[in-house]
This record gives structure tokens, C-alpha cells and sequence, in this order.
């Protein structure tokens, strides 16, 4: 039976490949990290792109309109007081004949120093306490919770009120006012993913080998954590923009000679009803960039999501 197969196969039964013809049949697919995967999916989203591009031609005009401009946000011409907008003064001026334009990109400055430092600190913090908290567990975790229930028990406002007043209306007590309870939800939310991580099979397998407690936390329980905690920081920004520009409307947020977007809100609310233009521009710019930054966060978290997530 044997010699029968063999007779059956012969040599001019098969034929050599040519070089071209060798991989063919191969399928090969491009090696990817995991973030060069996720900003693949981001590019998908239209939204979260225009959100992007927004942001980015923002902080550029931001950055370069002051700088570049001849007129200066504090530069006054009476004889050109609320102008309506033209070649030379694009949003036109207010009330003391300083240009709209150059002061919101001004106040763009500071509006977005504000945010992202903000999410900057909450990020630290909160990563930090939420992760000590998680990981350590038991009576450690109880202790740290209850510190944060009674921080939490307190107004936000009253904690923004007494602040300002005891340190002063400037960008560093407006940074402290707003970070005294934002990083709270971060915190949160990385104890509960290093509560659920720290279980996992790879956790067990550093805490076997070995590895030091401060490798474990930052190596492998905050690494696989960081796709909700980029997401929520993403949501940060706009809600330190809104509360500062909230707060500087109000009269209770920066010093007035700081110009903020919530400053330059305030002082063309006076003139509401006969020049409605002039708060238009900064209220456009306040709702187009929180608008954006949500975007961009949402585009983030579709990015980061897994196929067992969407599942």
C-alpha cells in the first residue's frame, strides 16, 4: 500500500515557487501598541477630531494673538469705545475702546492655564490617594474614605469663599479653590480599578516574584488603569474653565485686573442690552471650548474602550 502511495506521488507533481509568489498566501498584520491602536479608532470620530483641531488653533491663537498684535489688552483709545466689529478690530471694542479679540485670546490664557493645571494637580493627587487606598485596603482604605466623605460634606462654594478671602484673588488661591474637591471623583475611581486590577493574575504574579509594593502600584495597577483616568481628566478642564469663569462672573473668582474669561464676561454685562455683541464673543469662546474638551473626551474614552468593554 505503501509503494503505491509513493508511485502515485512524483517529483513533476510539484514545482518550485519564484520569489514573488513565496508569501503570496502570507497575511501579515502591522504590529501596534496600544496607543498607536487607540488613536487609530480616535481619527475615526469627526467630533472628537474637530474637538482637537479646535483646542489646538485655540492655544495657538492664544499663545501668539497677544504677542503679536499692536493692540495690547490693556491698551484703551476712548475714541474708538464700543466699536463694532471691523478689519482692525475683529470683535470689535468695549466700553473703553480696548480690543475684544486681543483680550479674550488673553483671557484664553488664563482660562486654559487654569483648567489644565488644575486637571494636572487633581491627576496627581488623586492617582496617589485612590491608589494607596486601593491597593493597601482594610483599615487603611476605611480611614481614607472617611476622610474623604468629610471633605466632600463641605459646599464647594464655602470652600472657594473662604480661600479667596483669607489668600487673596489670584491664580494660585483660584487653583487651590478649585482643586480642594475636584480630585475627589479621581480618586474614586482609580481605588475602585486598583481594587478590581490588584486581583488580577499578573498582580498575584509581581506580588510572588517579589516585586516592591511601589512597582506593583505604578507598574502594573495604575498602567492598566489608565484609560478611565485619562478620560476623566479629559473632563476636568472644562469643569475647572466653567467654575473659574463661573466664579469671575459673579464678582467672588480672580482679581479684576486679571482678565479672565469670566472677567471679560462680567464687564460687558453692564452692556448687555445696547452692545450685545461684546459678551457674544467671550460667551462663544467659553461654550465652544468646554464643547470641544468634551468631545475630545468622549473621543478618548470610545478610543480606550476594548472589544470585551463594548461587549
Amino acid at each position: 500500500m505503501t509503494e503505491i502511495k509513493k508511485d502515485l506521488i512524483t517529483d513533476d507533481m510539484f514545482e518550485v515557487l519564484d520569489d514573488s509568489e513565496k508569501n503570496s498566501e502570507f497575511i501579515a498584520m502591522e504590529s501596534k501598541t496600544f496607543f498607536q491602536d487607540a488613536w487609530g479608532r480616535y481619527k475615526k470620530n469627526k467630533l472628537a477630531l474637530a474637538g482637537l483641531l479646535f483646542l489646538l488653533i485655540m492655544v495657538l491663537l492664544a499663545i501668539f494673538v497677544p504677542m503679536l498684535s499692536p493692540y495690547g489688552f490693556e491698551s484703551q483709545d476712548l475714541t474708538m469705545k464700543n466699536a463694532l466689529p471691523s478689519l482692525a478690530h475683529p470683535f470689535g471694542t468695549d466700553k473703553l475702546g480696548r480690543d475684544i479679540f486681543v483680550r479674550v485670546m488673553y483671557g484664553a490664557r488664563i482660562s486654559l492655564a487654569i483648567g489644565f493645571a488644575s486637571a494636572a494637580i487633581n491627576l496627581v493627587i488623586g492617582v496617589l490617594y485612590g491608589g494607596i487606598s486601593g491597593y493597601v485596603g482594610g483599615k487603611v482604605d476605611m480611614v481614607m474614605m472617611r476622610i474623604i466623605d468629610i471633605i466632600y460634606s463641605v459646599p464647594t462654594l464655602l470652600y472657594v469663599i473662604l480661600i479667596l478671602m483669607i489668600f487673596g484673588n489670584s491664580i494660585g488661591s483660584m487653583l487651590l479653590a478649585i482643586c480642594m474637591t475636584s480630585w475627589i471623583g479621581m480618586a474614586r475611581q482609580v481605588r475602585t480599578q486598583v481594587m478590581s486590577i490588584k486581583e488580577m493574575e499578573y498582580s498575584l504574579a509581581a506580588v510572588v516574584i517579589g516585586a516592591s509594593h511601589k512597582r506593583i502600584l505604578l507598574k502594573h495597577l495604575v498602567v492598566n488603569a489608565l484609560g478611565p483616568i485619562i478620560v476623566s481628566l479629559t473632563m476636568m478642564v472644562p469643569n475647572a474653565i466653567f467654575t473659574e469663569s463661573f466664579l469671575s462672573f459673579v464678582g467672588i473668582g480672580l482679581d479684576p485686573s486679571i482678565p479672565s474669561w469670566g472677567k471679560l464676561a462680567n464687564d460687558c454685562r453692564s452692556l448687555f442690552f445696547t452692545y450685545p455683541i461684546q459678551i457674544v464673543w467671550v460667551v462663544a469662546a467659553i461654550c465652544l471650548t468646554i464643547l470641544s474638551l468634551n468631545f475630545i473626551g468622549d473621543g478618548i474614552g470610545e478610543a480606550l474602550q476594548t472589544k470585551n468593554d463594548k461587549g
